[in-house]
């Protein structure tokens, strides 16, 4: 495989001259319009941050000029990871997660009193009314959205809508609190309802095996194959105190639309990146994208011909050389086959992450 780079990475998506500069962990998704949506974590301070609102900006010129960021999600807490889902004939699922106040005390230096007291004002009866997995939908495009609803697990990059209409969430079981939970399926599939937000249990991916049990696996993609198998990407990784260092992606299929899967399977090296976007190129070629957060740091890609079967991999998209803040890729296709991809990173001359995007093909 090989690939032509079309648009070196330009950034679409920033905060500049202001102290709320961070922006970070984007997707991308074409709406039912045509437009071009990209939804981010923006107007941040730093990577933990209680400001962080989850925004979305639109392209009606395929990536060429982007609307402002509006504000969608917008809590007392750290709204985070946003991810996007178009569905039916005009639906919008936009989704993201945040933090508890405790663990966003514990980042803030003590020194910071602008976060401390912006913290200090927040009540317990708002952190339990905000805190956890969050999503809001909408049935014109993302012009206007509904109430704010709640969901038991959480991924990067949102829903996968279905055939049948139907919208399935793979995501690892989270409700603010980041610890594994004690006897339960750590990731796990749900049906979600986009008339009201109902969520109902579907299925869920096997514990890693062997000696990889031990590791985190976390921030799933998933995507339906026209032979109406799924293939879900596992971000998986090592604690922080462990001998030898994980950073990988391992993969799953299910064969009944979620019901039951296989048990994940290592695809990448224990270093290879993650975590990882997943589409299907009108060509018929799988692409994976994901974060490399290794020297040189970047972005790359990874092809299969075989759904899924056979990856190659380690495609540079994006080199950065300058810092590890970087990745959680997402991928469209635009009318001409070409690719447009949306990632976070601090280019040279950047004191703080920003959106960008690069466009690219693939040659045959």
């Amino acid at each position: 495989m090989k690939i032509e780079k079309i648009e070196e990475a330009r950034v679409i998506l920033s905060n500049p001259g202001s102290r709320h500069c961070y922006f970070a962990w984007p997707t991308i998704a074409r709406l039912k319009n045509g437009r071009i949506a990209v939804a981010a974590s923006g107007f941040r301070l730093a990577h933990v941050c209680p400001f962080g609102k989850a925004v979305m900006s639109v392209s009606e010129d395929e990536g060429g000029h982007y609307s402002a960021p509006m504000s969608i999600i917008d809590t007392v807490l750290d709204d985070r990871d946003a991810g996007l889902c178009a569905f039916g004939e005009s639906g919008l699922v936009l989704t993201s997660f945040n933090n508890t106040l405790r663990f966003q005390r514990s980042v803030a230096k003590e020194e910071d009193h602008y976060r401390h007291a912006y913290l200090d004002m927040i009540t317990e009866g708002e952190e339990k009314e905000a805190l956890g997995t969050t999503f809001r939908i909408s049935h014109d495009h993302g012009v206007t959205f509904g109430p704010l609803h709640h969901a038991p697990i959480s991924s990067p990059h949102g829903p996968l809508e279905l055939p049948d209409g139907r919208l399935y969430w793979m995501g690892r079981r989270y409700d603010g609190h980041s610890k594994r939970p004690e006897g339960q399926d750590y990731l796990a599939g749900y049906d979600l309802n986009p008339e009201n937000g109902e969520m109902t249990y579907a299925g869920r991916i096997p514990p890693l095996p062997g000696n990889a049990a031990h590791l985190l696996p976390c921030e799933p993609h998933t995507i339906l194959l026209p032979t109406g198998r799924m293939i879900c990407h596992i971000r998986v990784q090592s604690g922080k105190m462990a001998a030898k260092k994980i950073f990988t992606i391992y993969q799953s299929e299910s064969d009944d639309l979620g019901r039951t899967w296989s048990v994940p399977h290592q695809i990448l090296s224990d270093l290879g990146g993650s975590p990882a976007h997943l589409i299907r190129h009108s060509s018929g070629v799988l692409i994976s994208v994901y974060g490399y957060r290794e020297a040189p740091y970047g972005v790359k890609a990874m092809f299969s011909r075989d759904d899924g079967q056979t990856w190659d991999t380690d495609y540079d998209l994006y080199v950065n050389g300058i810092s590890s803040d970087l990745g959680y890729p997402a991928t469209v296709e635009l009318s001409d086959g070409s690719l447009l991809t949306v990632f976070y990173a601090r280019p040279q001359g950047k004191e703080n992450t920003v959106i960008m995007q690069t466009k690219w093909r693939i040659l045959e």
